[in-house]
């Protein structure tokens, strides 16, 4: 997974304690994008249309800032950066782009879509924040999805399943902090999209 960066300003970068990040009088803030590259299919195409509906998250996570935990289970976002779109969003773009490449169906759309569509994948984006031990060191991304496959035509469930990923920042600087999410979005999305196929071709059957 690549990052793109939109900034709407010069690039902020926080080089000093992690604590800056939490000023609130930071402006105007840089945006990110996190954004999949086309993956090769995984064995044959799958001959089904699939639609993801929009995750639904917490309030606090169904927005353009970028989530933090802090010791004592504190929560907070980052000042000076949002992601380009609302997290649930990005997450359902990202997962349409990974089940139509390496997921190999046919089709696959965002919902809600009038393409007629075999399966629906219903997500809630349970975790997406940046997880702090302490402010002194680098924090964890953790990224965590549960997923409901769906016929929709018969209202039944095909398959349920939890995707996560933590990966460690490698240093606290926001840069370091965007790739992690980088990384444990790619994770997490990668294992939704092999464990849908999987159910789907089973479905088929």
């Amino acid at each position: 997974m690549r990052l793109a960066v939109a900034a709407l300003a010069v690039a902020w970068l926080c080089s000093a304690c992690v604590g800056s990040a939490f000023k609130s009088d930071a402006a105007p803030p840089d945006l990110f994008r996190l954004s999949g590259p086309a993956s090769a299919t995984r064995g044959a195409r799958l001959p089904l249309a699939i639609a993801v509906a929009r995750p639904v998250a917490a309030p606090s996570l169904d927005t353009e800032r970028i989530a933090v935990v802090k010791p004592g289970q504190g929560f907070d976002y980052v000042a000076g950066a949002r992601w380009a779109d609302p997290a649930p969003r990005m997450v359902q773009q990202l997962l349409v782009a990974s089940l139509g490449a390496e997921g190999g169906f046919a089709t696959a759309v965002a919902g809600p879509s009038r393409v007629p569509t075999d399966l629906l994948l219903d997500v809630e984006l349970r975790h997406f924040e940046a997880v702090y031990a302490d402010l002194d060191s680098a924090p964890g991304v953790r990224v965590e999805l549960l997923a409901n496959l769906v016929d929709p035509r018969k209202g039944v469930r095909v398959a349920s399943f939890v995707s996560s990923a933590d990966v460690a920042a490698e240093r606290k600087d926001l840069r370091a902090v965007i790739a992690a999410f980088e990384h444990a979005t790619d994770q997490a999305v990668r294992d939704v999209s092999a464990r849908a196929r999987e159910a789907a071709a089973a479905f088929r059957r």
